[in-house]
């Protein structure tokens, strides 16, 4: 299968599954206001999908969302197949997305180290080259 119709399927199945969650298995789902789904990465024969999500809160919270939508990947698998039509729907495995975390923490050491670098540059400032 083509890298861009893999690519175009990922991005529909993550925006479908967004909308399978807020909407039609929100009784289901529990209290996940906070949860976005970020990315799906599909496996090229399109039989299973690692489906990324991002929720606020603590560690005990983003694993007992991780078990849960686990335990209900199938159906979510069920309607989210009636929303799109394709031959075979892929096995759907929740993964929590570490990424935003770690792009916040590499910002905050960015902003501390930030303010050491403006400081050195006062004290040399540059020589009148004309």
């Amino acid at each position: 299968m083509s890298t861009r119709r893999v690519f175009r399927l990922n991005s529909l199945l993550k925006e479908v599954i967004s909308e399978v969650l807020r909407k039609d298995l929100h009784h289901i789902a529990g209290n996940i206001e906070f949860l976005t789904i970020t990315s799906v990465e599909i496996t090229p024969d399109l039989s299973f999908a690692k489906v990324f999500f991002s929720i606020i809160g603590d560690q005990k919270i983003k694993e007992a969302a991780c078990r849960m939508l686990n335990n209900i990947a199938g159906q979510i698998a069920h309607v989210t197949s009636r929303k799109i039509r394709i031959r075979t729907f892929p096995k759907l495995r929740f993964y929590i997305d570490e990424g935003l975390e770690k792009q916040l923490r590499i910002c905050e050491i960015l902003a501390r180290v930030a303010p050491k670098t403006e400081d050195t540059s006062e004290e040399h400032p540059d020589e009148d080259l004309s």
